[in-house]
């Protein structure tokens, strides 16, 4: 039995997870300055302006950091568990869990692609993949299930 809790949902993210489960990476942008900011947020945190809009991530990046879990092991996961901080294409950051990967081998600036794979409680999040093996590039989940 795994104890990652639900995702919680909110009007701020809502949209975030909707579009993760459709295999779509989108990226809030606000309207007036035009910031790109994650993770999602009510306000800009340049201009302090509440309006946003989305833009659709190329999925692609590179590393600039990661660490490697071994414990605590929680079901839901596989380990030992890499997570990456990967400067996305279109400016920002993301943090997403490691699949694919010889974690021995993994270096800063490496050319990473985000893909989708099922979560706990069956949701579907992001997910960074070497490049070339993030199936779904057009849209699609590459729906890599959960262990």
């Amino acid at each position: 039995m795994s104890g990652v809790p639900h995702l919680i949902r909110t009007q701020d993210n809502s949209w975030f997870f909707d579009a993760a489960a459709a295999g779509r990476l989108e990226i809030q942008r606000c309207s007036d300055c035009q910031t790109l900011r994650h993770p999602p947020g009510p306000a800009c945190p340049v201009c302090r302006s509440f309006a946003w809009e989305t833009v659709v991530s190329s999925r692609r990046g590179t590393v600039h950091s990661w660490t490697v879990l071994h414990h605590p092991k929680d079901d839901a996961f596989d380990y030992p568990l890499g997570v990456a901080l990967v400067d996305l294409a279109e400016g920002t950051r993301f943090v997403a869990d490691m699949a694919g990967f010889d974690l021995d081998a993994l270096e800063i600036g490496m050319e990473v692609e985000l893909g989708f794979g099922e979560h706990a409680h069956g949701e579907w999040l992001p997910r960074v993949f070497p490049v070339g093996q993030a199936e779904g590039l057009d849209g699609a989940p590459n729906r890599e299930e959960a262990p």
